[in-house]
Formats: structure tokens, sequence, C-alpha cells
């Protein structure tokens, strides 16, 4: 029986706080060190240590690295897990165990080959001081399937020296522990039980390994961001940590030596966006980053920066809720509440990064835009994207200036520029600004979050109040023209498909899935407000399916609503269990809604 090579799914299951997820990635780094297309998904609890925690690396050949229902490779190393795990194997599949503790009796393996992994005998054979045996005998399992896939051993050295650095000690006692894995089986087990093989393939384009929150860390750097209020929550946190790291390390220093950004944990969310409402007021760029249950209590702060047009940056990963919801599962439930986010009429412009490259581009975007605007960004991201590791063509480093939007200067003032702060002179909706501490009389003016005049002076004047939120709802048509515009694909079919958030892995394998049936058009939405792209794009189609992550469809919604002239040509396809979507599950719901896609 020829191996298959290049096209399968490990399983890792360990207990959380074991370190399994340093030696979990150092298997998944080999693969892209062999330039195999490669994806990874952390599935952890949200509480204490020891609680089960999974770990699953997809290899395909063809780029379909998303999330798969069966595992090709299991590697137990929580035997309670394993009657749970052994049920989630393909037909093929094979599984290492820990020998010491046994097959349960009965576990049917369904003629499966099995192989035992002696972890404390090899852990005592390397001679691993008994206080690092615990966190380094993960490294074991990594040794025995490196092997059992004839990944190089020099890749497996290489990939284990970038991790562990000039770690001396840790270096050297994980790979003691890899290299005596890959003995162990060399000497265990024959030729023929290597069903499945990682081979490699030649360098093609250079690419990036990375979470999303790193890469949406180094976007805020390079986007001019300059002020951070928050206050931590998962999935967010890394988000602020990182950047943090960043500016440290790469933004210059005053004559003291100081950092010359603002980085400062609130007391609460609402201290939070309240912060950065005075920072761009005062013409910083600033942003915080939070997760549901903050963007909840910055409700009625995100309508102050609505109305009151004062440029500012929320950064939601999304998680699953609701209420405080499944703080390590993943989610795009926070859709329609970040768009009317706060009381009364509001709509907030809401930007969803799909890719590391979109993360990285919509963290000078969300500042353009928030400026250009004048009001408040919400960018959606989510946990998926945020916290799993995902493998890129390497992007360009961006090369516009950075737009100010409607500022006037000194200069301006003082050629006679009449100045008033909510007044639209130019037709699109969007009023000029001053900064503070521009030195001219006529530069002043009340910012206010009340009931104003075009001339920023109180009132309750019922037309006033109306001219100045009709002109808001110009602002927002403008909007349409300024925000990225959707990533649409079309295949000369009728049928579209329309997501948003990191899926284009998974719509890409599902068309490759129906391709015996049909073609599918596509339509990745990358913002709100809905720019004419995707009008067009519903128009051209009999049927659009449109893919949420989420119990009720929020994106469906949405369309409907902006759109309900097209509503019947909207089909929701809803998925809210907390984990990554997979193209099988999503190729049945397409086989009940569409007969001849069966």
């Amino acid at each position: 029986m020829n191996p298959v090579v290049n096209d399968f799914t490990i399983k890792i299951a360990t207990v959380n706080g074991s370190g399994s997820q340093t030696a979990n990635h150092v298997l998944m780094k080999c693969f892209f060190k062999m330039n195999i297309p490669v994806g990874a998904k952390n599935f952890f609890p949200s509480n204490i240590q020891g609680m089960a925690t999974w770990f699953t690396i997809r290899v395909n050949d063809k780029g379909f690295v998303g999330a798969k229902e069966k595992s090709d490779i299991l590697i137990n190393y929580n035997p309670k897990t394993l009657p749970e795990d052994v049920a989630s194997m393909s037909p093929e599949a094979v599984l290492f165990y820990d020998q010491d503790a046994a097959l349960p009796e009965g576990l049917d393996l369904k003629g499966r080959t099995a192989f035992p992994i002696p972890y404390k005998k090899l852990m005592e054979e390397i001679e691993a001081p008994i206080k690092y045996r615990k966190l380094t005998s993960n490294m074991i399992y990594v040794g025995v399937v490196s092997a059992f896939l004839n990944i190089p051993e020099d890749v497996l050295l290489n990939v284990l020296e970038e991790q562990f650095g000039n770690k001396a000690t840790a270096l050297t006692l994980n790979k003691n522990a890899a290299l005596k894995g890959r003995e162990y089986f060399a000497q265990t087990f024959s030729p023929e039980s290597q069903v499945y093989q990682a081979q490699m393939r030649p360098f093609t384009t250079q690419k990036v390994l990375m979470d999303g929150n790193t890469a949406s860390a180094m976007g805020l750097l390079y986007g001019g961001c300059t002020f951070v209020s928050w206050y931590p929550i998962t999935p967010s946190t890394s988000v602020i940590e990182t950047y943090k790291e960043f500016t440290q390390k790469f933004r210059s220093r005053d004559e003291d030596n100081k950092s010359r950004d603002v980085i400062v944990q609130a007391e609460d969310e609402l201290s939070a966006i309240c912060m950065v409402l005075g920072a761009g007021w005062a013409g910083a760029r600033a942003m915080t980053a939070t997760s549901g249950p903050g963007l909840s209590l910055m409700a009625e702060a995100a309508g102050y920066a609505y109305y009151a047009e004062i440029p500012a940056v929320i950064w939601d990963v999304q998680r699953t809720g609701p209420s405080t919801g499944l703080p390590t599962r993943t989610s795009q439930g926070d859709i329609t509440f970040a768009h009317f986010l706060s009381h009364g009429d509001t709509k907030h412009v809401c930007l969803f990064p799909g890719t590391l490259a979109e993360c990285f581009e919509f963290g000078q975007t969300c500042f353009d835009l928030a400026e250009r605007l004048q009001t408040l960004i919400i960018v959606l991201s989510d946990l998926d994207l945020g916290m799993n590791v995902w493998a890129e063509d390497k992007w360009s480093y961006p090369e516009r200036p950075y737009d100010r939007g409607k500022v006037v200067t000194l200069e301006d003032l003082e050629k006679g520029f009449k100045f008033e702060r909510y007044k639209d002179i130019d037709g699109d909706g969007i009023p000029h600004r001053t900064l503070p501490g521009t030195p001219h009389i006529n530069a002043a003016y009340f910012t206010r979050g009340s009931g104003h005049s075009a001339a920023a002076v109180y009132t309750e004047n019922p037309a006033a109040y109306q001219e100045v939120t009709n002109r808001l709802t110009k602002k927002w048509e403008t909007a349409r023209s300024l925000v990225p515009t959707p990533i649409v694909n079309y295949s000369g079919g009728n049928v579209g498909v329309l997501y948003y958030g990191p899926l284009d892995n998974i719509i890409d394998e599902l068309k490759d899935l129906l391709k015996d049936k049909t073609t599918l058009n596509t339509c990745r939405v990358r913002a709100l407000p809905f720019s004419t792209e995707v009008k067009k794009f519903i128009e051209m189609n009999q049927k659009v399916f449109v893919v949420d992550q989420n119990r009720d469809g929020q994106m469906f919604q949405l369309l409907v609503m902006e759109y309900p002239e097209l509503a019947n040509k909207l089909v929701s396809l809803k998925y809210h269990s907390g984990l990554p979507m997979n193209a099988e599950n999503l190729r049945k719901d397409f086989a009940h809604a569409v007969s001849f896609f069966i």
C-alpha cells in the first residue's frame, strides 16, 4: 500500500498547562519549514490547569488547511479523553498513546493501527531532571511522529534551535527527548506502518507564520497608533501585549529615553474607551482592544464618539457569547451589536479582516477611516483568526501616507477659513475639525455629545437636531466609497456564497468538493456599510448563501435590512458551536438546501 503523502490531519490530545503547546508548535513548524501547506487550531479550556486540550494540525498539498471533522493521526497523551478521541478518527487513522496508561478495556479501534509509546521509560533513558520531565516529555511524541512521517532530522533540529534560541538547557533537554522519540520509533516499528508521509516541497514564495493578533499589533504600529488604553480580556489581550513589545523594540524615544507611546491598563472597559476618546479628540491615533463582554460596557461612550464625531478605534476579537460566554471559543456574534452600538440612531463603520495581511493592513486603514470620517471604527476579528497560527504569503509594507482627514490648521484660519465644527461645507456629510492647541481665536469649539448645532452650540431645537443626525446619515453614505471593498470572484454559475472573516480556505475547499456538481461565485465582505459591489453580487446570482458563525445569522439580517427587495435571493447558513467551521459540514448544509448539490 502506497503511503498518503502530504494529506492528513493530526489531532493531539493533552491537558492544559502541561507545556504541550510548545511541542505542538514545533511539529507544525516542521511542515512549514518543508514548504508544505499547513494550518493549526488550538482548542483549550478557559478555566483551570489540568483540563483536556486539543491541538490539530492539517497538512494538505492543495492548500486546504482548515478544520476537519476526522483525524488521520491521533496523538493521545490524555487517557481520560481517549474514547472520544478514537471516535473522531478517520477509518484509516493511526493512534499513538501512552503505553503506561494502556488502552481502556472494551475500546474498539476497528482495525486501526496503534503505537504504544513508553514515555516514562524514554524520559528515564535520557536522564532528564525530574522537575523538567513533565514538560519535556511532550517532545517525545514530536520525535516519534516526525520519524513516522519521515520528517528529516535536520528540519526538526533546526526548528528546535529556533524555538529555544539561546536557552541552552531547554534546547538540550527537548532535543534529547525528540531524538529519543525518533530512535524509539525507528527501532520498534516497521517501515510498512508508515501509512502517512510528509515530503519536502520546492520553495515557491516567502511565507510568514503567525497568529492574527500579532499581525494586528504589527499593523497598529505601522498604522501610527500612539495611544492605547485597555482592560485585559480573552482573546484580545495579546493584541496589546504584543503591540507594547513592538513599541519598545521599534519606536523611537525622546531625549530622556522615554517612550513616545502611551499604553494604559485602565480599571475597566468603560474607562478604557473614554481615555481613547480623549486621546482621539486631542489628535492622537488612539485605540482599545476588547471582546464582546468589554464591548457591551463601551456602548454609551461609543454613541458619544459617533455623535460628537471623535476619531477612535475599537479592535474587537470576538468570542462565543452571550454574556461571558465561552472565552476560548470562536464566534462572529458581535456583528449587529457592534454595528448599532449605543442607544438611539447609531451606525458604526465596521471592518472585517479575514487574513493575516488584512489584520496588518487594517491597522492603518482603521485610523485613516476614523480620521477621514471623524468617527469610531470597530474592527471585528475573532478568536480563530486572532489566536490560531496561520501561514500566508509575506505581505508588503504600507507606502501610502496617513489620511488625517479634514483638519483646519492655523494657516487655514489665518487665510480666513470660517470654521464651524459640525457644519458640512463639502456636501459629503463630513465636517472639519481643529486640533487642541491651535493658536487662533477661531480654532476653539465645545465638543458636545448632547444636542448641538452646526456651530457646536448647545441646543434642543428639533430642527437643529435633525440637521445634525441627517448629516451623519450622509456621512454614512460617503463611507460606502471609502471602506475596503469586498473580495468578489465570479466562476460563471448563478449560485453565490457571501461570507466574512477568516473563511477563504474553507470556502475554497467547499468549491473543490462541489466542483463536479456546480460552480460557486464568492463574495467576502470586508466592511460595513456595504459598498455597491455587495448589492451587485446579490443581483448577479439566483441564490446567495450567507455564511455566519453565530446563532441568528447576523450578516444575513443586515443584508435583508439593507436590501429588502433582494431578500428572496438570500439563504442563511449558521454555525455557532464555538469551533472553527469546516468545509465538510458546510457542504452537507448545501446538500440539504439545494437539491442539485446532493
